[in-house]
């Protein structure tokens, strides 16, 4: 009968602390032969980029919608913190986060729109992104709620506005 040791304390700490980490990945801008500029996690090899500090976190938790009322109450005076699409869904997203792909990928089996605001492909979506707080990504807003993260079920109750 095979014996087993138990793992040091120091291990497993160190194995916590591993797990808690926040993913880094670098994220790179290039532009292309036709001028267009491209974002992305890979840049192609002959391309001369330029890496992109990244500013927000993937948040990859328990979704949990919130009454976004509150906290339009809290805008600056004259400040209007509502999003542009009036009812509509808008997700604030980033091409290196995968929780993000997997909200694109779920909305576009579902046939769900939404307005989605990339917060790395300009200075005016990162305003946006802050004045909603900022945080990590992926964001939604409809209507007068809002959830951070992404997992179906909870989408499904705030596009349904649950």
């Amino acid at each position: 009968m095979p014996t087993t040791r138990p793992r040091s304390s120091a291990t497993l700490l160190a194995a916590l602390v591993l797990a808690a980490a926040p993913a880094f990945s670098q994220v790179f801008k290039w532009t292309d032969d036709q001028g267009r500029t491209h974002y992305g996690d890979k840049a192609p090899e002959d391309a001369k980029t330029q890496e992109i500090k990244v500013q927000a976190t993937s948040y990859d938790g328990p979704p949990q919608i919130q009454d976004w009322a509150a906290i339009l109450r809290r805008a600056p005076k004259g400040e209007s913190l509502q999003p542009r699409v009036s009812g509509g869904l808008t997700m604030f997203s980033a091409t290196w986060c995968g929780p993000c792909k997997r909200a694109k990928a779920y909305m576009a089996e579902k046939g769900i729109s939404y307005r989605d605001v990339d917060i790395d492909a300009s200075a005016a979506n990162a305003k946006e992104f802050k004045s909603f707080g900022g945080g990590g990504v992926p964001y939604f807003i409809a209507g007068e709620k809002s959830m951070r993260g992404f997992r179906p079920e909870a989408l499904d109750r705030l596009v349904a506005g649950r």
